[in-house]
């Protein structure tokens, strides 16, 4: 039964894996991006000049910076899918696509800080406002380093377990993948027909992160079935403080947004550097 199951998963998942990361389903998502920052334009412009029908209008916007983060927000959403088919590649390297997350969320709040401002654009009540945006760009460019060096300290290696029990890690990974992927919808649906139901908009990403740190225990539950190692087992775990630390951040008002996501950064690097240090293989891993 749970042969059946596993391979079902495989079945399942690998297809859609590969039409994702298809070249030209990118660029479909990519035109369609495009064109909806686009329309999302045209949308507040008309909505400025009082051409749209009321109960549109009570939804849309009258700022165009709100357009910009239109934008981020879809970039988000595809990253989001791209973090859920990376989970049954390696802890480490889905822990990385969240810091990219991350650093893509404080680049959109640097943004979002403009609906504050007049257009055209111009700092006509001191530098105060500007405080915010310097912290999150600042914030965003020192885990994108930390990120490089991150990726960096892991070096793949050849498995240890059996072709068998590989494959079963794999495939269990794959299973929660998808479920995974049913809740990233669930939620965006959830979210989207209340943020109609109530006209203002509705946090999704800090849900998605919420979720992500249940699964992030998991994975560590289901890779201690495959790789009964204290040292594995704190890694994995260390990772999943590291989840945490970037929910907490997303909680976080402004500056210690910040200031909780280079931490996290900061964490999974010692993290990693210890691990391959002290780890009797000496080396860190991406199969796992």
């Amino acid at each position: 039964m749970t042969s059946l199951l596993l391979d079902g998963t495989t079945h399942i998942f690998d297809p859609l894996h590969s039409l994702w990361e298809n070249q030209r389903t990118k660029r479909a998502i990519a035109l369609a991006q495009i064109l909806l920052f686009l329309l999302g334009l045209v949308g507040i412009e008309m909505n400025r000049r009082g051409l749209l029908p009321e109960p549109l209008a009570d939804l849309t916007p009258t700022s165009h910076y709100y357009a910009i983060k239109l934008a981020f927000g879809l970039v988000l959403i595809q990253e989001v899918i791209d973090l859920v088919f990376t989970l049954p590649c390696s802890m480490s390297r889905a822990v990385g696509k969240q810091f990219e997350i991350l650093a893509l969320i404080l680049l959109r709040n640097a943004f979002k800080e403009l609906v504050h401002f007049e257009e055209p654009l111009e700092i006509a009540h001191g530098i105060g406002p500007v405080l915010p945006i310097i912290a999150d760009a600042c914030g965003s460019l020192i885990i994108f380093v930390g990120l490089g060096v991150y990726s960096r300290l892991h070096v793949k290696r050849k498995s240890s377990k059996s072709a068998v029990d590989l494959y079963r890690f794999v495939a269990t990974k794959k299973l929660l993948a998808l479920i995974m992927l049913g809740v990233f919808f669930t939620i965006a649906v959830q979210t989207g027909m209340e943020t109609l139901r109530t006209g203002h908009a509705q946090p999704f990403f800090d849900v998605f992160y919420t979720v992500l740190i249940f699964s992030d225990i998991l994975l560590v539950l289901i890779s201690s079935l495959y790789l009964p190692s204290f040292y594995s087992t704190f890694r994995n775990s260390g990772f999943a403080v590291s989840t945490l630390l970037i929910r907490m951040a997303l909680a976080s008002p402004r500056f210690f947004d910040s200031l909780l996501g280079v931490t996290a950064v900061a964490f999974a690097i010692c993290l990693t550097l210890a691990y391959n240090h002290f780890a009797p293989d000496g080396r860190a891993s991406r199969d796992d």
